[in-house]
């Protein structure tokens, strides 16, 4: 049952406002970079949400706008070649996902206006000056402040009290990544919790470490903001299903998949929040006057049928607080 609504980004027709017709003339072009395959579903709510943005301002793809997409899911350098290879089709403007593609892409050009997505750490990353005036050719949306992280390990201990050894995502590449392990582990003595870091980039690695938890008691995990908690997302929760660990995640896609728990943003009104960027960009604006922003939307869900599947017993007071319960 859900305790707010919530927007659905694949259904539905969207009427065009009037002003579309200022946009007449000739076909702009988007470029899209996302470190998610095509056919992830996740991925497909993303770009229908994007997709919803824009036709509400007026922008419908294969009518006065076209989209060219790369799904930077492989290497690093896989992804420097995805960028290159949308810059060198000339967009408009680029919408990229993530920090690493994001870094690539402002790599491969200073010229084309960048709108991210879900970077944690612009400043740090490199790709913007300041959350206010980020100057260059790149602006967006961050996912989080550092602080929220601290909030995953409050939460895995209101339900499961008796955790007091926690596997930690990571990913060295990241700042902002790296950002969310110090501030996890800032909040772990008071709760009496020792922090596992490891790289949760890699499969192999993920497996190691579930394992490694698991050889003691009263084990959790918790899945950072990083692109591995959607690019890893069934691996994460078979694995904690397998292992009978509670686990935080950051993104509802986690929990609707069979998560515990997750405390996040709203991905989705994020990239509808990023069309309303670009359609200021494709109008003239300059991205480095366009701030950072920080989301508005976040959501606490909470998976009923896993935590009874782990002998957990939800507290009230997280029942209630709760934006949505998944049974």
């Amino acid at each position: 049952m859900r305790r707010r609504n919530f927007l659905g980004v694949l259904g539905g027709a969207v009427v065009l406002p009037l002003g579309a017709q200022a946009q007449s003339g000739r076909v702009r072009r988007i470029g899209v970079l996302m470190p998610l395959a095509g056919d992830d579903p996740v991925a497909k709510a993303r770009i229908a949400a994007f997709l919803q943005g824009l036709a509400q301002l007026g922008w419908k793809d294969g009518q006065n706008v076209h989209i060219d997409y790369r799904w930077a899911v492989s290497s690093a350098d896989q992804t420097r070649k995805d960028a290159a290879e949308l810059v060198s089709l000339a967009p408009d403007v680029i919408m990229v996902t993530s920090s690493l593609p994001t870094v690539a892409m402002t790599q491969a050009t200073r010229a084309i206006p960048i709108v991210f997505v879900l970077v944690a750490d612009p400043v740090g990353s490199g790709v913007a000056e300041s959350m206010a005036r980020p100057g260059g050719n790149a602006t967006g949306f961050t996912p989080f402040e550092y602080a929220t992280a601290g909030k995953y390990l409050e939460l895995l201990k209101e339900v499961a009290p008796n955790v007091t050894r926690v596997a930690v995502t990571q990913d060295a590449a990241a700042v902002g990544a790296m950002g969310q392990v110090a501030a996890i582990r800032a909040a772990a003595p008071s709760l009496g919790v020792e922090i596992i870091p490891f790289d949760g980039r890699d499969a192999g690695a993920i497996e190691r470490a579930m394992s490694a938890v698991v050889a003691e008691a009263n084990g959790g995990l918790i899945v950072t903001a990083i692109a591995a908690a959607n690019i890893h997302r069934e691996l994460f929760i078979a694995l904690a299903a397998r292992h009978r660990l509670p686990a935080v995640y950051p993104y509802r896609a986690n929990v609707a998949g069979g998560g515990l728990v997750s405390y996040g943003p709203d991905q989705f009104d994020i990239y509808r929040r990023a069309a309303d960027y670009v359609d200021r960009i494709l109008k003239g604006m300059t991205p480095g006057d366009l701030p950072v922003q920080a989301p508005v939307k976040y959501e606490l869900v909470v998976n009923l049928k896993t935590a009874k599947a782990l002998d957990l017993v939800v507290p009230p007071a997280l029942l209630t607080r709760a934006d949505e319960l998944i049974e």
